[in-house]
């Protein structure tokens, strides 16, 4: 798969609430594939950032393009975001999958055996879903997702508080999405994690776009006095 919405873009966005301003004047450029990381303390902006870039939230201002095309609702079909809780079906782990399958695209034979075992579910197939533990109903709502082939797949701190085995698994299969071309981009607050997966950092600051550069260069020497603080474990306000 090759992704056909790159580069991604905002120019000047902003979203507001009330008076407070939430996102202030972001513009950056994402250019490659691979898995970019959004990092930046609590109340930052990144969640409300990948809503926007997703479409499911409006900005005031700016313009966000895909492919040198503003949003709209062919990109958004060929996107997925996955949320730190995800909510699933009262069916069974099998079930769940089959479902989003017929509904979004009735035309697509994948697996559902070769979806569950890419997650380790495989053994889970007929077990009801809200009875999966935490880290296994992520790996269902990843599972869920890739059944949909986005060329965009967004995750939203979709790895936080699960266990080492669940985080291990999702990220293996980040690491394989992205090598099959499709484009990560992935908030976390695990520094770890974002060493682990990042082939850049975008890092945002009460709403700002502090820093966006390659994951070496960010780790080793970041530019932004807010970056620097963060990466020593400093509490930001």
């Amino acid at each position: 798969m090759n992704c056909t919405l790159l580069p991604i873009t905002t120019d000047k966005l902003m979203l507001k609430a009330g008076r407070k301003t939430l996102l202030n004047n972001i513009s950056l450029n994402i250019t490659t594939s691979g898995i970019s990381v959004i990092m930046g303390p609590n109340g930052a902006g990144k969640s409300l950032f990948v809503r926007c870039l997703h479409g499911l939230s409006q900005p005031d201002s700016g313009r966000i393009t895909f492919a040198d095309e503003v949003i709209n609702q062919y990109h958004r079909k060929r996107q997925a975001l996955i949320f730190q809780k995800p909510v699933l079906l009262k069916r069974s782990v099998k079930q769940n999958l089959e479902f989003v399958r017929s509904l979004h695209r009735p035309d697509n034979s994948a697996s559902i055996h070769a979806a569950l075992k890419n997650v380790g579910l495989s053994k889970l197939a007929n077990q009801p879903a809200n009875q999966l533990s935490g880290g296994e109903r992520q790996r269902l709502a990843l599972a869920r997702a890739l059944m949909l082939r986005p060329e965009v797949l967004f995750l939203d701190e979709a790895c936080a508080n699960l266990d080492p085995a669940s985080v291990a698994q999702i990220e293996a299969v980040l690491r394989q999405a992205s090598k099959n071309g499709q484009k990560i981009i992935l908030i976390t607050h695990d520094i770890a994690q974002a060493k682990r997966l990042a082939d850049e950092v975008i890092f945002l600051h009460h709403g700002e776009l502090c820093e966006h550069s390659p994951a070496k260069a960010f780790f080793q020497s970041p530019k932004s006095e807010a970056a620097r603080a963060y990466l020593d474990g400093q509490i930001l306000v």
